[in-house]
């Protein structure tokens, strides 16, 4: 993504985001974040009664972006997660769950869409 400072024509400042997307078939980041801090909760607009102490958010992105429809069925179908947020247009998915489920949740994903799909994906981190 780029950012371009641009001005109209009297003298106001325009900014203009640029997202650029590459075509293929791959997954670009495959995140699991541990027992998260309960303010990424809060400003993701999770839900805020979870057991922060025994939680975890999995995150990924994936293109074509239409794709994280099909992560999200993976996930749902391999473990007890909950969708967090799904966005068929930027390729972003996010899961919550036990550390355990979210963690079968994504590697189900990044084998399913490696192998069944021909993506090319990256390694599953934790963080």
């Amino acid at each position: 993504m780029k950012l371009e400072e641009l001005r109209t024509s009297g003298g106001d400042h325009l900014t203009r985001i640029v997202q650029e997307i590459v075509p293929g078939k791959q997954i670009t980041m495959a995140h699991i974040i541990c027992s998260p801090d309960p303010v990424i909760y809060q400003k993701l607009g999770l839900d805020p009664r979870v057991d922060y102490e025994h939680s975890a958010v999995g995150i990924i992105t994936i293109s074509p972006s239409e794709t994280a429809i099909i992560a999200a069925d993976i996930c749902m179908k391999k473990s007890a997660i909950e969708i967090g947020f799904i966005d068929r247009f930027s390729g972003t998915l996010i899961i919550t769950g036990r550390m355990a489920d979210v963690s079968v949740a994504l590697e189900s994903v990044l084998e399913y869409t490696e192998n069944v799909m021909g993506f090319t994906v990256c390694n599953l981190t934790k963080a």
